[in-house]
């Protein structure tokens, strides 16, 4: 039996290559062979640091009864979601729409034509035995009838997976036109039309996530609860931009409210820092312990902006020991960021993290021990499994060098428990998210260490994920994959570079932005103003993938919209703006239905609402340039754009002609390339910003 997963570049695949199981990967072969062979497909969806999938590896694939029966009846493949989202999206709606429910690991059964005719997750190892011998009963008795409701399913699928709808006809398609700097203004009638929808959009949002916020708790809805990244974003965003109107204390109070509930709880490591995937209970204290490089890249963010907003201590702390977390556990040799730690060690979940009285008084002694307890919230009874807990600080320590001393020991001697694994593969989308929340905190926080990190991983993106204008999915080790970029990659590592241009001064990464975003708009545009989740030179698979809502990290479309939208403050295209406004279009629709899988969309409405406001800081680093350009990004309004330079190269249009005063620094506010005064100081640019 040939081991097909040994050469792969995921950690998954390579988790199961050793597996008795003949797995495939995904390929035109393994249909090939099933064809052949005339047995159905088994699809297999997973990823490492999902808990289930595990399970159901030790369970059934790593069992020799059960890789038997599967190897004799099936073509078995296995595919990693995190590199292959689009395959993960096609199966993953056939999962919700036949059975109600999704998730991971999925198991999908198709035809050698793809098109799939059982769908489930999860399986005990007898279940699935009989599943699989159920399924190869049905393959020999009943194979016409089977084939043909596959048939019928797949085109039921790619009738519900509906075009994003895009702006009207007439309104310019984001694929003409794009690359030329134009005057802005064009098409102001449209987009002043499509702007006020955007705010009557963001108003809506307000209020219906208001009726569905925990007051007591923070976050939204029930259990489980998931950091709503994108959504505090827009709420910060709105808060600033409808400064004193009654949306905006409410959306302040909803976002400083969950972003303290969170930050106390146990979903948030209070010995390393950063965040698990999402919390069991309403109350945040029990997490699913895996952390993801996207939810802390996001989250980072989010509390530099609440500290940037409001100048909560806490929001700083918690920024900064995410990115020191981000740097000291999930960077790669390579400079990039890992995607994932696993949510288990030792074969039990949770084991890195959580702590008894006992534990606590073995390493500190008893009196600071029974200190510990009260300080984290660890009692005998425990709030996790065999009396365990997860730490959690609901108050700020009265003696902040004890509580110090204490967190350095238990951090210390946590470090000598078995470790959780890592998913070292690179994702480009979320490396780009980090990049932009490093690269802004490092200018926040005087913190060159977070700049630098920016940079490098910036580099690692440029030299092995970027090749002939397109994007990689993933790497590992410094090796790219085969998977191509989906749109998602485009918006977030164009995000990325805008965020690092505007903070080095360096114009080359908003080059590579415009290039990104072009391809965006050229390669996955649907003509209409939307966009597909794949481009069109792309693997045809039964449908094509157009999902605009966002996820666990922000919608591809919604990417895409906040990097067109920063690239046109910077550039002056008016096509690249009116691109942006157009592919904000389906907010409309999701912010009144379900306004949480619409943060990103709209957070980079209020952006669009704001202008957004350009900042030009010209001038040598000697000048006090470097004063300039921290004050900019504290005092910006929401999604303002910062370029920062000499101007001499002509790099970037919003510095252009732009110069320093009286051989001093000098900022330039503006809106749409009309700009005020220079400013020279920073109390000047706060009160020029304010």
């Amino acid at each position: 039996m040939a081991d097909r997963l040994q050469s792969a570049t995921s950690p998954y695949l390579l988790q199961h290559a050793g597996n008795p199981v003949d797995w495939w990967p995904w390929s035109d072969e393994a249909f090939a062979v099933a064809a052949a062979r005339q047995v159905p497909v088994l699809l297999s969806v997973g990823y490492s640091a999902c808990h289930w999938c595990h399970v159901m590896a030790h369970e059934s694939f790593e069992d020799e009864q059960t890789a038997a029966i599967m190897n004799e009846n099936l073509v078995s493949i296995k595919v990693d979601r995190e590199e292959r989202p689009d395959v993960d999206a096609v199966y993953m709606m056939a999962t919700q729409a036949m059975t109600g429910q999704g998730g991971w690991p999925m198991t999908v059964f198709m035809t050698p034509d793809r098109d799939p005719f059982f769908c489930g997750t999860y399986f005990p190892r007898p279940q699935f035995q009989q599943l699989v011998r159920n399924v190869a009963r049905a393959w020999q008795s009943d194979r016409a009838e089977l084939t043909e409701r596959a048939r019928q399913i797949t085109a039921a699928l790619a009738e519900r997976a509906v075009v994003p709808a895009g702006a009207d006809s007439d309104v310019l398609s984001p694929a003409a036109g794009i690359g030329a700097v134009e005057p802005a203004g064009s098409g102001a009638g449209r987009q002043s039309e499509s702007l006020g929808r955007l705010g009557a959009a963001t108003q809506a949002a307000v209020a219906r996530l208001a009726a569905d916020f925990d007051e007591r708790r923070g976050g939204f809805g029930s259990a489980p609860k998931f950091p709503p990244s994108m959504v505090l974003e827009f709420l910060l965003r709105h808060s600033e931009r409808a400064r004193g109107s009654a949306t905006a204390q409410d959306a302040m109070a909803m976002a400083s409210g969950t972003a303290e509930e969170m930050a106390r709880g146990g979903i948030y490591d209070q010995l390393a820092g950063g965040f698990a995937r999402y919390s069991t209970d309403a109350d945040w204290v029990v997490p699913h312990f895996e952390k993801m490089l996207y939810d802390n890249a996001l989250l980072a963010r989010v509390y530099a902006h609440l500290w940037r907003r409001t100048g909560s201590a806490l929001a700083r702390r918690v920024a900064e020991e995410t990115c020191d977390w981000l740097i000291a556990e999930m960077r790669t040799r390579e400079g990039g960021f890992a995607a994932a730690l696993d949510a288990d060690s030792d074969g039990r979940e949770g084991a890195f993290y959580v702590w008894t009285p006992a534990e606590l008084s073995a390493v500190l002694g008893p009196a600071d021990g029974e200190y510990a307890g009260q300080v984290f919230g660890v009692t005998a009874a425990g709030t996790f499994e065999h009396g365990s807990s997860v730490l959690q600080l609901r108050a700020d320590p009265a003696d902040p060098d004890r509580f110090a001393g204490v967190r350095a020991a238990l951090l210390a001697a946590r470090e000598r428990r078995t470790r959780p694994g890592r998913d070292d593969k690179v994702v480009a989308a979320w490396n780009g998210l980090a990049v932009a929340a490093l690269a802004e905190a490092g200018l926040l926080f005087d913190r060159g260490d977070f700049v630098a990190a920016a940079l490098e991983a910036a580099g690692l993106l440029e030299a092995t994920h970027l090749a002939d204008g397109r994007l990689v999915r993933t790497s590992r080790d410094g090796r790219a994959s085969d998977s191509p970029g989906v749109l998602d990659d485009y918006g977030c590592v164009a995000e990325g570079f805008i965020a690092l241009a505007g903070v080095t001064g360096e114009a080359r990464w908003l080059a590579l932005a415009g290039a990104l975003v072009d391809v965006a708009t050229s390669r996955f545009g649907t003509g209409t103003g939307g966009f597909y989740d794949t481009a069109d030179d792309s693997e045809k698979l039964i449908y094509r993938p157009s999902d605009v809502a966002d996820g666990p990290s922000p919608s591809g479309t919604f990417a895409v919209a906040g990097a067109l939208l920063s690239y046109a403050a910077l550039t002056g295209s008016a096509a690249h703006r009116e691109a942006a406004v157009a592919a904000l279009a389906d907010v409309h629709a999701l912010a009144a239905r379900f306004p949480r899988a619409a943060g990103w969309g709209l957070a980079v409405a209020e952006a669009a609402l704001s202008g957004p406001v350009e900042i030009a800081v010209i001038g040598p680093p000697s000048s006090g340039r470097d004063e300039l350009l921290k004050t900019a990004l504290l005092a910006a309004p929401p999604g303002a754009v910062i370029a920062c330079g000499d101007g001499a190269d002509g790099q970037v249009p919003l510095l252009a002609g732009r110069t320093a005063v009286g051989g001093l620094a000098a900022a330039y506010v503006c809106r749409d390339f009309a700009c005020r005064a220079p400013v020279t100081g920073p109390d000047e640019l706060r009160a020029a910003l304010s």
